[in-house]
């Protein structure tokens, strides 16, 4: 399966092929060299701000409801994605199960912010800065 920009694809269906977490916002399949980001506008409720800056960059938000955020599982991938030579896909909700597929972007630093978690507490979130792949 090779990802176009702009399609929309069923994320099932990308599980299907890759593996990977079904859920969550950082999927990491085992068998490929791949880290797949899916956002969504809904996700702002918990405290994820996903979004392009004004220079290019594109902010994206680490896993972790609930208290501060730590540099584990799918946010150590993201930031380790280069060294351990796996490119990042992100993908947008565009309706329930369904997903647009954006392109691939390169890890180039992450910050730390206050965000809400889930239960409303003010914590530490991971904020990975991401630009645009020029492949």
């Amino acid at each position: 399966m090779a990802f176009k920009r702009n399609a929309l694809y069923r994320r099932a269906k990308i599980h299907d092929v890759y593996g990977g977490q079904r859920q969550g916002g950082i999927s990491t399949p085992a068998r490929y060299p791949f880290i797949f980001i899916f956002t969504t506008e809904s996700g702002e409720e918990y405290g994820y701000r996903d979004r392009f800056q004004s220079d290019g960059t594109y902010w994206y938000s680490g896993e972790g409801q609930v208290g501060d955020q730590q540099m584990i599982r799918g946010n150590r991938a993201i930031r380790d994605s280069q060294q351990n030579d796996e490119t990042i896909h992100l993908f947008e909700y565009v309706r329930t199960g369904i997903v647009r597929y954006f392109g691939e972007l390169i890890y180039t630093g992450h910050h730390q912010s206050d965000a809400p978690d889930v239960n409303g507490d003010i914590r530490k979130v991971i904020v990975f800065e991401l630009k645009k792949s020029e492949l």
